[in-house]
């Protein structure tokens, strides 16, 4: 059996004006994530733990911002891209760990609907996805909530 390991992280500014997504579900809040897609940090350091474990291109490369096609792209779709490689690669997905960094809003509350949104995409059991959320406590960008951000660890298999 061969095992690889991936790291994701992303980060991203709260404004005004634009919709909050999180995990592939809106979530109710006054702020959404400022970038050239739909800025869902989430979705975006999950696609990059497991293009990492690959040893691919991480989706800054793969879906770059400066291209016309990547405008507002809807980030389900990147991690459908990185879900693709992990299959073609001949991997099954072992589990995903994520750690979000958020002042407000709590997001806690949509934790089953964000797992769920996730699980669904990437094929695999609810209870293969570990999710947390902390605080900056205060400290920085993130803690005065002008950002959000995500950690993701991610296991892949293969008999091979």
């Amino acid at each position: 059996m061969k095992i690889k390991v991936g790291i994701g992280y992303d980060i991203h500014r709260l404004v005004t004006g634009r919709k909050l997504i999180f995990g592939g579900v809106t979530i109710d809040f006054h702020k959404g994530l400022i970038g050239h897609s739909d800025a869902d940090v989430l979705i975006h350091a999950i696609a990059d733990a497991l293009l990492g474990a690959l040893g691919l291109p991480n989706i800054g490369q793969v879906f770059p911002d400066a291209e016309i096609w990547t405008q507002d792209l809807d980030s389900k779709k990147i991690l459908k891209y990185a879900h693709g490689m992990v299959d073609k690669m001949g991997y099954k997905i072992s589990n995903v760990d994520i750690v979000i960094i958020a002042q407000e809003p709590k997001l806690s509350p949509y934790f089953d609907k964000i797992r769920e949104s996730i699980a669904s995409i990437l094929l695999i059991d609810g209870g293969d996805i570990g999710l947390k959320a902390t605080t900056h406590e205060g400290l920085g960008s993130i803690g005065s909530g002008e950002a959000i951000a995500s950690f993701v660890s991610t296991i892949l298999i293969s008999d091979k």
